[in-house]
């Protein structure tokens, strides 16, 4: 580009051009085996997961459903999407993977998917599939089997430092705690970050001290080990970049949790101000109402564009992966926390009650914005990677 003196401009457009003008634009669309996927957890979770249930549940020391998380997990497949074929998946990528959750968020489903059937399968993926002791348990993991999580802080962000309290004192032998660990109630086997590599823990042989999370969904406990035995999977290279290469693939379908969450809020709100009147008129005919309902839908449409993309990159191995996923957080967290809101607030004394499941959404959402880093975490990385120099 040239100044009016003719004098080449420092600033030239291909210098601004963004780390993501070099690639192939993401496929936002969703594919029909993706659909069919899609159908067969919504039904699943309609007859297995009414909100009714979710409540009952909710108010007991173990919220998951084991039966139903055996039917979506081994009979519908869900579990081994990641998983490749040969080592006893589905050989599926993280866009099916992305639709399980969307349905999974639209139903606040009390289920281990994101901590099993996506963090810990990424870890082990991450390490030697080779051995047996990986492959196994990957396999085991894949067929819902077993219930396998990751024992690390769920508020840890990608490229955030991880856990150092674990100590291997000689043969496995592990000590140290590490938490707020999601879903460890439903453990059968806990990933362990020790200072010599990853090691594979029963749940049995630990203790869990359990907190009050404000998502009552997701059980969150600290993992004490006093002299738990491990089997090792990983050096500590090995098992510290398979935990950072999870948190990634993990914050990425998070954001497809967030928006199956958003669109279940805008949908139920929208019903109701159709439904309810007003000065003998419906109250969703009034022009505020109108004008937020109408944002709150351009704001989901937005989310569904960010969180597909970060599918994508996902799946498809982009290099822009870890923009991608930032730019989903940042944005997704937010609008299902507002979608939730405004789902209480619209749905005035009755969104207020314990009854209604409104809160359990807003619960899930709040939750979600401090999951895997907040959105100011993600939109610090994004503002990073805007300053990077173009390829």
């Amino acid at each position: 580009m040239t100044d009016e003196t003719g004098e080449t401009n420092e600033t030239d457009e291909t210098e601004r051009t963004t780390p993501m003008a070099s690639h192939a634009p993401f496929d936002l669309l969703y594919s029909e085996t993706e659909e069919e996927l899609r159908s067969a957890v919504r039904a699943l979770l309609a007859d297995r997961c009414d909100a009714a249930s979710v409540l009952a549940r909710a108010e007991t020391d173990r919220p998951h459903d084991p039966e139903l998380w055996r039917t979506l997990a081994g009979g519908i497949g869900a579990a081994g999407l990641l998983v490749p074929e040969k080592l006893g998946g589905q050989g599926a990528s993280h866009r099916e993977a992305a639709v399980v959750l969307e349905e999974l968020g639209r139903a606040v489903a009390p289920a281990p998917y994101l901590t099993s059937a996506v963090l810990a399968t990424e870890i082990l993926l991450g390490c030697d599939t080779t051995s047996a002791e990986v492959a196994g348990l990957l396999a085991e993991v894949a067929a819902g089997a077993r219930v396998c999580v990751p024992a690390v802080p769920l508020t840890l962000a990608p490229g955030a430092p991880l856990p150092s309290g674990v100590r291997d004192g000689g043969g496995g032998v592990l000590t140290g705690s590490v938490g707020p660990v999601a879903d460890a109630v439903a453990a059968d086997v806990l990933l362990v970050l020790a200072d010599t590599g990853l090691y594979a823990v029963p749940a049995a042989s630990v203790t869990l001290v359990r907190a009050v999370p404000l998502d009552l969904t997701r059980p969150l406990a600290t993992v004490e080990l006093d002299g738990a035995t491990g089997t090792r999977l990983g050096d500590p290279a090995t098992a510290r970049a398979a935990v950072a290469g999870a948190l990634l693939s993990g914050a990425g379908l998070l954001a497809s949790e967030q928006l199956g969450l958003a669109e279940w809020c805008l949908t139920e709100t929208v019903a109701h101000v159709r439904g309810r009147h007003q000065f003998n008129r419906p109250v969703g005919s009034f022009q505020a109402l109108k004008h937020r309902l109408a944002r709150l839908w351009l704001d989901v449409a937005s989310a569904r564009a960010a969180a597909r993309a970060a599918a994508d990159a996902l799946a498809t191995g982009s290099p822009d992966a870890p923009l991608t996923v930032a730019v989903a957080q940042a944005y997704c967290s937010g609008v299902a926390v507002r979608a939730a809101e405004e789902c209480v607030q619209l749905h005035g004394g009755i969104g207020m009650t314990w009854e209604h499941p409104a809160h359990l959404y807003l619960k899930r959402a709040k939750a979600d914005a401090l999951a895997l880093g907040s959105a100011g975490h993600h939109r610090t990385l994004v503002a990073d990677f805007a300053e990077l120099p173009a390829p």
